[in-house]
């Protein structure tokens, strides 16, 4: 197949969890002989084109406009984006199939699906009445219409969890067979060959401090709040701990305000921003990685904590609910509570032999079922059914298009009849 990925993020441009997707996704499919060119936006001095190990990734700018908002940014990136696929498609053939990456490419996915008569498949990653609990002001509510408009247009809709599916139905009535469940995966070559880096580790915490992890955006819907809010409990019945926060985002000043104020400023390392050899290297220095999202489509850092063989904590929403079984391959802490999650910190950090266990489990689970080979065999077989049910589309409207013009054919017929029927009439009167 020939696959036109349309996405405004991809590596080494990341914002969310959606880059690694389109990336790890897209090799795979080139691994199994299809050929896929990724649309994306150009950030900083990043190349226009570049082949990324057989995917054809082509950038485009922005236009020289400054927009009013971001939803003017947005259109505009949108803008490019059709010219650019138009340019390829006009050189190289028409694509087979369009896989659009959530709402920031709608109307370039919907102009060029009407304009080249393309089936298009989507991946919804998260909703923004997910993330706001709601929604609350225009922006959000364009937002909110903007993805329904995409899972409308679209031929098949992917989500990564049925929580998402199960809100994807309740907030835009989508049929539900119309709703593909395929969860993300991980590169299972992550941490190959990286082993526990004592000189790196000592620059967060001491040889004897047990380092709690969090990796992700400082946004409140990772409730990274609630985890700093265990620390006082944890650090109560378990001294030797070290909070480490990895990541950037608008709430990383309340959150130093906040460790302050409850006096574990000590016991709280905030890392920024790291790269992607930096948190390897993170994972396997730390001993408990805590995930306390209070929204959380699916939770990719999950599988590459499990992954890494570190024992896991996350809230119970979501996919990450869906990803963790308690007790046996990681363990659960009520949404949004702090004690709840100090409780299920503690539980590991006082059981050496219940983080071994329930770590074996996470690294066999994570490689059985979040594989990328069964992952990109799953996505191709919605490929084939939008594809289908595209052609099979084409089929019905040419058949009623043959039926019109034979009914219109067989009218004219009889209008004629009729004509000359009169005029034989008129003639014999005559």
């Amino acid at each position: 197949m020939k696959i036109l990925m349309l996405s405004w993020e991809y590596p080494p441009r990341i914002v969310g969890g959606m880059a690694r997707v389109v990336h790890d996704l897209s090799h795979r499919l080139i691994k199994d002989g299809h050929e896929v060119t990724v649309i994306t936006y150009r950030d900083g001095n990043m190349p226009y084109y570049e082949s990324d190990k057989g995917v054809d990734v082509y950038r485009v700018d922005n236009y020289m406009i400054n927009p009013n908002n971001f939803i003017d940014w947005i259109m505009q990136l949108n803008f490019n984006m059709v010219s650019k696929a138009s340019e390829i498609m006009n050189e190289q053939g028409k694509f087979d199939i369009i896989h659009a990456h959530d709402w920031l490419v709608t109307y370039a996915t919907k102009s060029l699906k009407e304009s080249y008569k393309i089936p298009v498949v989507t991946t919804i990653h998260a909703t923004e009445s997910g993330r706001n609990s709601g929604i609350h002001d225009e922006v959000q509510r364009y937002i909110n219409d903007s993805e329904w408009l995409l899972t409308y247009e679209s031929t098949e809709v992917i989500v990564n969890s049925n929580f998402m599916k199960n809100d994807l139905q309740r907030l835009f009535g989508l049929p539900y067979e119309k709703i593909n469940v395929i969860p993300n995966g991980i590169n299972l070559n992550n941490f190959s060959g990286i082993e526990k880096d004592y000189d790196f580790r000592r620059q967060f915490a001491m040889d004897n401090e047990k380092i709690i992890l969090y990796v992700g955006r400082l946004v409140y819907e990772k409730g990274i709040q609630n985890l700093i809010g265990a620390m006082p409990k944890i650090l109560n019945h378990y001294h030797d701990a070290k909070l480490v926060i990895c990541g950037k985002g608008g709430m990383m000043e309340e959150l130093k305000q906040e460790a302050r104020n409850l006096g574990i400023e000590n016991k709280t390392y905030f890392a920024g921003y790291c790269d992607s050899k930096k948190i390897q290297k993170m994972y396997k220095c730390a001993d408990i990685a805590v995930f306390p999202s209070t929204y959380e489509p699916f939770g990719i850092v999950a599988l590459e904590a499990m992954l890494a063989g570190i024992p896991t904590v996350v809230s119970d929403v979501g996919g990450l609910n869906e990803i963790i079984e308690h007790g046996y391959t990681g363990m659960k802490s009520y949404a949004g509570n702090s004690n709840s999650i100090a409780d299920s910190v503690l539980s590991l950090l006082f059981d050496a032999k219940l983080c071994d266990t329930i770590s074996k489990n996470a690294v066999k689970k994570v490689k059985e079922l979040y594989n990328w080979n069964k992952i990109a065999q799953d996505t191709h077989y919605v490929y084939e059914q939008a594809i289908c049910q595209t052609e099979a589309q084409k089929q019905l409207e040419k058949m009623a298009q043959e039926k019109a013009n034979k009914t219109t054919k067989a009218k004219n017929t009889q209008s004629e009849i009729n004509n000359l029927i009169r005029f034989r009439k008129r003639s014999a009167y005559a």
